[in-house]
């Protein structure tokens, strides 16, 4: 038998290969089969089963591709209903892969259909569980997305959460490993450790949600501090549930060469976003105009979901030259299909055919220690808790999130400074506000982590009532 986590950084997600003789089973893949299929076939093994954990929200899985390009049927847990051939799953049923056996334990909370499924050896023993989004190290599946599809309070979903933790989870053997579906960086929780992998006897120590004295406590605990869900979430439930267009017929698409003439022209008439995927450093120094930068070298999916509102929104994509695929395949993992074409030849292609380039005003953090004055405006874009923690004196806090709410409020003709942690999220709300014509400002490059190496004064107290304008 051999288990394998494949862990996808940029999305914080693990998805599991397991093969026992000449089958194999996937759990939670990814939207793209190829490189499953490649591993199936260098391996000579047959994919028995897909299993998925839940209806996930802040992915697409590849399930139904690679059901359709193996047979292998699609296993859920109890009370799940795709609208796709499946296996719905009794729980308790057990699967047998090789010698192993898979067993299903229904664990609903986070979604009502959430399944954690329990490997059981060549000898009978307990071995791992492939948790989902019930339970992570350090935390628990967040209990509030489900609550229309459940008709159901969060309260109630997080209820059911606890019970099935404790008659499902807490009884097994401490030394069994646990194989969470993400880590963190993931919406999906809040208090997840840097960790993939741990033994549920240490989870039980460390898990502050293992070890609350009470369902109230553990409702209390698990409900405070959760951020609103990403916009995207519901829509990617929706095509994990349902299907969704083969992803070949995606890549083939969005990988369609535009050159910089009929650039414009496309992107005016399809009513396209212009998708910048270079570096900062690279976008602030020349741009296409009313392009919006999303670097493909940082948290690149779960920042296009929360920043583009629709799924279904056209993209022409500019690109490092050679990156185009990449860019298509981890757009299509967050359920952005519609990707119609990449700039042919990058941006020097646009410089090189004479054409309008916009750019954004960057200094470094020592410079921005001259410039800065008592009277001078700071938005600071990172997260409350960063800003909480420390800041510049006076600065405003406001997330990057919820750039569409404050970014009304600005002065157009006041001057201000702009930053995050380290450039790549001031460089995402540089563009849009650049977009948006507002432009009388100044972004610091390396963001706070530079900032906190000068002299300039900070803070930790809170003044969440300041207006901008």
């Amino acid at each position: 038998m051999n288990v394998e986590q494949i862990y996808t950084g940029c999305l914080a997600q693990g998805a599991y290969y397991i093969v026992s003789e000449k089958e194999a089973v996937i759990i939670d893949p990814l939207r793209e089969t190829k490189p499953y299929l490649d591993r199936l076939e260098k391996d000579g093994v047959k994919l028995k089963y897909i299993f998925e954990t839940h209806f996930h929200a802040d992915f697409v899985s590849g399930h139904v591709d690679l059901s359709r390009k193996t047979d292998a049927p699609i296993v859920y847990g109890p009370t799940a209903n795709p609208d796709f051939d499946a296996i719905i799953a009794e729980d308790g049923q057990i699967f047998e892969v090789g010698n192993i056996k898979i067993k299903v334990l229904h664990t609903p909370g986070h979604t009502m259909e959430s399944s954690t499924f329990l490997l059981i050896d060549e000898n009978g023993k307990e071995t791992a569980i492939f948790s989902g989004d019930t339970l992570f190290l350090g935390d628990v599946g967040r209990p509030d997305l489900a609550q229309k599809a459940a008709s159901m309070t969060q309260e109630e979903l997080a209820g059911i959460l606890y019970d099935s933790l404790q008659t499902k989870i807490m009884p097994l053997a401490d030394d069994i490993i646990v194989y969470p579906a993400h880590g963190a960086g993931s919406a999906c929780g809040k208090n997840m450790q840097k960790e993939t992998v741990d033994t549920l006897g240490n989870q039980k120590k460390t898990n502050y949600a293992l070890n609350q004295p009470n369902k109230e406590s553990f409702v209390r605990e698990v409900l405070d501090g959760l951020s609103a869900p990403p916009k995207y979430f519901g829509m990617n439930v929706a095509m994990n549930k349902g299907g969704y267009e083969d992803f070949d017929s995606i890549l083939k698409k969005g990988t369609r060469p535009v050159n910089a003439g009929d650039f414009e022209k496309v992107a005016e008439d399809t009513g396209a976003l212009i998708l910048d995927t270079r570096s900062a450093a690279s976008f602030h120094k020349g741009f296409v105009p009313n392009a919006i930068n999303i670097g493909l070298q940082g948290d690149f999916a779960p920042w296009v979901g929360a920043m583009i509102v629709d799924v279904q929104q056209p993209i022409l994509l500019v690109t490092e030259v050679g990156n185009e695929e990449e860019a298509v395949t981890r757009l299509s993992r967050v359920g952005f299909d519609h990707v119609i074409g990449y700039l042919e030849g990058g941006f020097e292609s646009w410089k090189n055919a004479g054409k309008d380039v916009d750019s954004v005003k960057r200094i470094s953090a020592e410079i921005f220690a001259t410039e800065l004055k008592d009277d001078s405006k700071v938005i600071d874009i990172r997260n409350e808790t960063e800003y909480a923690a420390e800041h510049v004196n006076e600065a405003y806090s406001r997330p990057l999130v919820d750039i569409n709410e404050w970014s009304a409020d600005l002065d157009k003709e006041e001057h201000f400074f702009l930053h995050c942690a380290g450039g790549y999220r001031s460089m995402i709300a540089a563009s849009i506000l650049n977009s948006r014509g507002i432009r009388n400002f100044t972004e610091v490059e390396g963001g706070f982590g530079k900032i906190k190496e000068t002299a300039i004064p900070k803070s930790n107290f809170v003044c969440q009532s300041k207006t901008l304008n």
